[in-house]
């Protein structure tokens, strides 16, 4: 794969200010999350065999941050961070099931069931997109991925998960079939608020391209032919089919006239490197404190707003996707969201970190965020320092990276670079300095 630091067509000019200030008639709002990719698996930022052309033209149509992230390489978590513009830490949720053992004993709890219906409130008491919309008179439809119980408790007005635990509902339940099996449920709800005179959000969140990696027969053809490696043409397959639905969704909005006046935003939950030999992620994606799991690219599309650029040297990250679209439609902006608006080219300019978490797949204590917590990372520039968190990652090393020169982290220089190390980590402590409650 082509690194992006290298790639003269995406050395382009920076981000500019938005063109105008939020529409006279709201915009609509439609998020696209992808679910389990990498940052590098599209042609556009330079994958030689992943041919993604709808979102390569979504990219060139937008201003598009090559340098984002997630504050999480875990689903769950990131999609509540996409959801409140809050850190996991921040948000609670630190985990994507609650301790199936006991918290006391270490055996598996019959308490499990009514944990994870216990756990679907952290969100509550948080701020929620599309519950913000509703002072401007939004519709809101879920699609996809949602692991947080029914759609409404998202605040939702629309949506596809019904989130019974007791019926199988867990991360989306029914509504993991958009995009896999079409976008009716999409086209209708968009009717019905075009009928209503509404402006409307999407989460479209699909199953894409997450395992089951069951691409179209023709998709699967045509990969077989680019590599030995049955897995691997699986994965890249699943790439272009996600990449397909996208543009199915973008087709919609044009045909609808709606274009225009529609704020499209794309990130990915968390990241992946398929295995060359099994349908299974490697060690330094998905749930890793690596760029394989926590970058993405993250794209803003508002013709006739936002000027397209891509900008390959700022930071973005999922905590500024929610202040965005809040400031984009005229909404204050909770205090407690301390993301940016990445529309305004000056805090864009003048950001000069960006941070993170790494957390157990299992959340280990229902109200304490620290006991899950494996990993802290920050980004300054091009230095990358990750702190392993002692109570979870008692061998783990400080570890330093120069992500200009070394984009998969393959030479650690914390012990070449100590006054980077103690910068870095200064700036992290400021952040959040993890201390744990009281048992």
């Amino acid at each position: 794969m082509k690194s992006v630091f290298s790639s003269a067509i995406l050395l382009l000019p920076l981000v500019a200010a938005p063109l105008a200030n939020a529409a006279d008639a709201p915009p609509n709002v439609v998020l696209i999350i992808s679910d389990d990719q990498a940052w590098g698996d599209y042609s556009f930022m330079g994958h030689e065999q992943i041919e993604t052309p709808r979102l390569d033209r979504l990219a060139k149509e937008s201003l598009t941050f090559t340098r984002g992230y997630v504050p999480d390489s875990l689903c769950r978590p990131s999609l509540v961070t996409i959801l409140t513009g809050l850190y996991p830490h921040e948000h609670g949720v630190v985990g994507n099931d609650p301790p199936h053992h006991d918290l006391e004993g270490g055996k598996r709890s019959p308490k499990y069931l009514p944990r994870r219906i216990e756990y679907l409130k952290q969100i509550d008491d948080d701020p929620r997109l599309p519950e913000l919309l509703k002072a401007k008179g939004y519709l809101s439809h879920q699609s996809g991925k949602w692991w947080e119980g029914n759609f409404t408790r998202g605040g939702f007005t629309h949506g596809m998960t019904h989130g019974d635990r007791t019926k199988g509902g867990r991360h989306g339940d029914k509504g993991l079939v958009i995009g896999r099996q079409g976008l009716q449920p999409i086209e209708e709800f968009v009717d019905h608020a075009l009928e209503e005179e509404k402006p409307f959000l999407l989460w479209y969140a699909p199953f894409l391209p997450h395992t089951p990696h069951t691409p179209p027969k023709r998709l699967l053809d045509k990969y077989r032919k680019k590599t030995d490696s049955l897995p691997m043409a699986k994965y890249w397959a699943m790439c272009e089919w996600f990449d397909e639905t996208c543009g199915e969704l973008l087709d919609l909005l044009d045909e609808r006239k709606l274009t225009e006046n529609t704020i499209v935003v794309y990130v990915t939950d968390n990241g992946w490197i398929n295995q060359p030999n099994a349908s299974r992620y490697a060690p330094r994606s998905k749930r890793s404190q690596y760029e394989g799991g926590i970058r993405t690219p993250i794209m803003v599309r508002w013709p006739g707003h936002v000027e397209p650029k891509m900008d390959t040297t700022h930071l973005a990250n999922s905590i500024d996707i929610a202040p965005t679209v809040l400031s984009a439609v005229g909404l204050p902006v909770p205090d407690r969201m301390t993301g940016i608006d990445l529309l305004d080219a000056k805090a864009v300019a003048a950001r000069e970190a960006t941070f993170g978490e790494i957390l157990e797949h299992d959340i280990q204590h229902m109200t304490d965020p620290v006991a899950s917590l494996r990993f802290r990372w920050v980004i300054d520039g091009d230095w990358k320092l990750i702190v392993p968190h002692p109570g979870r990652e008692p061998k783990a090393a400080v570890e330093l990276f120069n992500l200009a020169d070394d984009p998969h982290e393959t030479k650690d220089l914390a012990e070449e670079h100590p006054e980077a190390v103690e910068k870095l980590r200064k700036k992290l402590d400021a952040w959040w300095t993890p201390v744990a409650a009281e048992s």
